[in-house]
This record gives structure tokens, C-alpha cells and sequence, in this order.
């Protein structure tokens, strides 16, 4: 598998940081959240000027092979159909990253269609999607390093364009299962305490999906290393997606965290390399069951609390501008010094 070079970035700066952000003309601590951003961003970049740059946004989409077992109510065809909606300008993504000046791209990881050469599409098809791993493996240990590389050659393409802040999301039908696998596997938390709706608005696959979830952990052999729970539960766009963490943190770049495929997602990223969690930023609590534990495995404190289950990235979209307004502040804000106002704290 590739290796990522990940460095923790230098505490020094730390010092420096919190005595710029204390001297703005404001009480201490009163601008909360930002200053905590302030100072991971400043701590990330090593500096105490730090910027944001070419925001990019990346899709991964893939089908998967459990989806014919009827743990989701939506047809798996609407995963390719999803994507012409991401053509067309039409999805709760396309919206929010033109009004937050995104550049979004959408990968196809492993969707079951034959898309033609000219459609708008990065193509990093590892096969048309996973195998159903209520019987086997959902990919082989090859497919599982390739996903992981492709995912680090997107990251890439866009940190080569000038990019240093990225968010990421998915499109593929059932991949809250598998995501509900990799918590219970990777965390000890019980399955169902992983196992949400989904898509299921209405409730009534939830005690399916468990059920289907239950046996397939029962079938599993594997020695519960993470790379082999990656491999046997995880869908190519997920995987795809730790790759592109990975990539993104080894390149010391501002990772912003979607809900709970994506925080799954990072969880498994974290377990290969766990200095991948500093370049973290965890943009909102979804209404998925078990993304608040995760959340709580991961030490994380989400920006927002939008009661979303959506996807796509669109939680991470939607905390960028409390991001924008950490930086701002620390590099806009008058000092106490610079003015000449008497500290009020």
C-alpha cells in the first residue's frame, strides 16, 4: 500500500499564535470557535498569517454490491442519475460550492454505468461497483491500494492548481452500511448503535438494513485489521476518499469533514495514520445515527448542527464560511498595541 509522509505540525508557532489572537480588540477568548479555528489554520500553515486558497470540492461516487440485499429504499440506479443532477447544477453540492466559490469535481469511483468519455467526469472507475459482502469480500486487497492512490492523485491535481483548503463528499447508493460496518469494526461500538435510516426517511428498512448488517459481520473471517475492514465492507468512493485524506493532510492542507460517511471515512484514514487528524476540520454533526458518537470517539468538535443527513459534502460546504471568518479575523483585526486601546479583560 502507498505510504503517506504525515507530520504533526510544530507546536512553536502555538505560542505565537495565541498571543496574537489574545491581543485582538476583543476579551479574550469572546470570539470562540474562530479562535480556536485561528489557531489550528495558523498552526497547520505554520504561520501566523494564514490564508485560504483555491477551495476545491471533491464528489467520489460509487455503487454498491449490498445495495441487492434491499438495505436502502432507493433503486442503485440513482446514484449515476445523482451525477447528471451534479452536471447539471442541480444538487444541494452544486448550490453551495457556487455560493461558497468551490471548485467542485465529481469522481467516479466505481459506479455501475457506463458513462461516455465526453461526459463531465473525472474517471477513476476501479470496477463497476463492489462485490456483496453479505457473501465476499467487497473488493480485493489490489482494488483497495488502487482506491487509495487514485484518491491521492485527485488531492493532488487540486493542491498542484494552488488549492490548500478541501472538502470532501459521496454519492453511492447504501454506503451509510457500510460506513455503520466500519464504525462498529473499528470502534468496538455496538452495530446498532451505528446503524441510521439513511436515506429511509420514513423508517420502515431500518430493521432490514440491522439485520442484513448483523449477518454480514457474522460471515466476516478477517483479522479486523483495518486495511482488511476497508477492504471487505468499504465501497471504492469511501476508500477513495481515505486516500484523498491522507494525501490532503501529507501536503498540509485544511481538510474539511462532511458527516458521517465522510467522518467514517476519516476514521479509517486516522487508523493508517492517525497525524492525519490535525489537518482536520469537522464542519457539522449530522442526524445519521451514530455520527454524534464517532464524533465523540474522535475528540471532534463540530462547527454546525444543521440536523442534516444529506451528503455530498454539504455540511463541510456549509462550515466554510465560519472557516473564512476565523482567518479573516486574525488577519483583519486590529491589536490592542497597533490602536492603542486599553485591554477591556
Amino acid at each position: 500500500m502507498i505510504q503517506f509522509n504525515i507530520e504533526k505540525p510544530k507546536d512553536e508557532v502555538r505560542s505565537y499564535l495565541q498571543e496574537k489572537i489574545d491581543n485582538l480588540t476583543k476579551p479574550k477568548g469572546s470570539l470562540g470557535i474562530l479562535e480556536d479555528l485561528a489557531m489550528q489554520i495558523g498552526w497547520i500553515q505554520q504561520t501566523l498569517e494564514p490564508k485560504l486558497s483555491r477551495p476545491c470540492h471533491i464528489v467520489f461516487a460509487g455503487d454498491h454490491g449490498i445495495a441487492a440485499e434491499g438495505v436502502s429504499p432507493s433503486p442503485q440506479e440513482v446514484t449515476y442519475q445523482m451525477i447528471a443532477n451534479f452536471w447539471a447544477g442541480g444538487a444541494g453540492v452544486n448550490f453551495l460550492s457556487r455560493q461558497h466559490n468551490f471548485d467542485l469535481k465529481v469522481v467516479d469511483s466505481g459506479v455501475n454505468f457506463d458513462f461516455k468519455a465526453e461526459d463531465p467526469i473525472i474517471d477513476k472507475k476501479i470496477r463497476k461497483s463492489t462485490r456483496n459482502y453479505l457473501y465476499e469480500a467487497a473488493m480485493t486487497k489490489e482494488e483497495m491500494e488502487l482506491a487509495i492512490e487514485r484518491g491521492a492523485e485527485c488531492v493532488q491535481e487540486c493542491y498542484d492548481s494552488g488549492c490548500n483548503v478541501i472538502g470532501f463528499g459521496e454519492m453511492g447508493i447504501t454506503n451509510t452500511s457500510s460506513s455503520a460496518l466500519w464504525m462498529a469494526c473499528l470502534t468496538g461500538t455496538p452495530l446498532e448503535q451505528c446503524v441510521g435510516a439513511g436515506c429511509d426517511h420514513s423508517g420502515q428498512v431500518i430493521e432490514h438494513k440491522l439485520k442484513v448488517l448483523k449477518q454480514s459481520l457474522e460471515n466476516y473471517g478477517g483479522d479486523y485489521s483495518p486495511e482488511d475492514i476497508m477492504r471487505y465492507f468499504g465501497g471504492y468512493e469511501m476508500v477513495m476518499a481515505v486516500g484523498a485524506m491522507l494525501k490532503a493532510a501529507e501536503l498540509k492542507m485544511i481538510i474539511l469533514i462532511d458527516g458521517f460517511i465522510m467522518t467514517n471515512c476519516l476514521l479509517a484514514a486516522s487508523k493508517l495514520n492517525a497525524d492525519v487528524l490535525h489537518y482536520a476540520v469537522f464542519g457539522h454533526q449530522g442526524d445519521e445515527a451514530g455520527h454524534k458518537q464517532i464524533l465523540e470517539y474522535l475528540s471532534a468538535k463540530p462547527i454546525l448542527h444543521l440536523n442534516f443527513r444529506l451528503g455530498e459534502g454539504t455540511g463541510a460546504l456549509c462550515a466554510y464560511p465560519i472557516v473564512d471568518s476565523a482567518v479573516r479575523m486574525i488577519n483583519e483585526m486590529n491589536s490592542f498595541k497597533k490602536i492603542q486601546v486599553t485591554k477591556y479583560f
